[in-house]
């Protein structure tokens, strides 16, 4: 089987599972940040570093973003208007990005994706909760999501190769 054909049927196929699993189950899972983290993946080289850069950086930026929500719902401050979340903003992405020269933290895009992501659920999901204990906490659904979508990178990648090579 040709590698594109590969690919595309292994990522269809486990694609599939995965909204089943996020969408037929009350699990909580998000299907477009497993995506993004599976995407993420191979964007980062998709081999086993990549797997790290992904992961640590997916985090990394989830993390960042949970710290940027805590920060602008628990520290109101109203007399700044729309300037206190652009502040806290810019600093924490600026955090997002130094930590580049640290190995697995280098890939920034992954960085971004995290902090992206994370930033979209707990600003456009309702019933978001930056303290929850749960999936209701953008930072651990979303993290846990992206996670889950880069080992599915991997996944696929290792079932494409196997398809590929059983038909060289």
């Amino acid at each position: 089987m040709p590698q594109l054909v590969a690919l595309s049927v292994s990522i269809a196929v486990l694609g599939g599972i995965w909204a089943w699993v996020c969408l037929g189950t009350t699990i909580g899972l998000i299907v477009w940040a497993g995506f993004i983290g599976w995407g993420c993946f191979f964007h980062t080289g998709g081999d086993t570093k990549a797997l790290t850069k992904t992961i640590a950086g997916n985090v990394y930026g989830a993390v960042v973003a949970w710290v940027a929500l805590m920060i602008v719902t628990k520290v109101p401050m109203v007399p700044l208007g729309a300037i206190w979340p652009a502040l806290v903003i810019g600093v924490t992405v600026f955090f997002l990005v130094i930590v580049a020269s640290i190995d697995p933290l280098s890939s920034v895009p992954a960085n971004v994706y995290g902090y992206a992501a994370t930033a979209a659920f707990g600003l456009h999901v309702a019933g978001a909760s930056v303290t929850a204990a749960n999936m209701t906490n953008p930072l651990i659904a979303v993290a846990v999501s992206m996670v889950l979508g880069a080992v599915l990178g991997m996944v696929s990648g290792k079932v494409s190769a196997a398809l590929t090579a059983k038909t060289a």
